[in-house]
């Protein structure tokens, strides 16, 4: 995958259903507490390497923001991390929120 594709929160939520994804959450981290995706990573400049640390480049990434935009930047630059195969979620936790559970509360 040489660029990112794009994924609808249903199907999130379905490869999410079925453990077949990693979720990073990219919003800054008073709105990352307040919710998001359950088993979501919250992906800064100070967590990157961590992340990379703990995941296998084949597994597929998908990048969530506030409503889609800020994402697709992140998610060409998780394929520039050697991720194989990375998402952008469409309208972001905003589209999330307004038809699937999600978690609240410090981490």
């Amino acid at each position: 995958m040489e660029q990112f594709a794009h994924i609808s929160p249903q199907d999130t939520k379905k490869r999410l259903d079925e453990n077949s994804i990693k979720v990073v959450d990219i919003r800054d981290e008073q709105s990352f507490a307040s919710g998001r995706i359950p088993g979501a990573f919250h992906l800064t400049n100070g967590s990157i390497q961590q992340f990379i640390n703990d995941n296998d480049f084949e597994t597929p990434v998908v990048v969530c923001c506030y409503h889609g935009i800020s994402s697709q930047q992140a998610a060409q630059y998780m394929l520039h991390q050697g991720f194989e195969e990375v998402y952008s979620m469409d309208g972001g936790f905003e589209a999330w929120r307004g038809n699937y559970e999600f978690e609240s509360g410090e981490i």
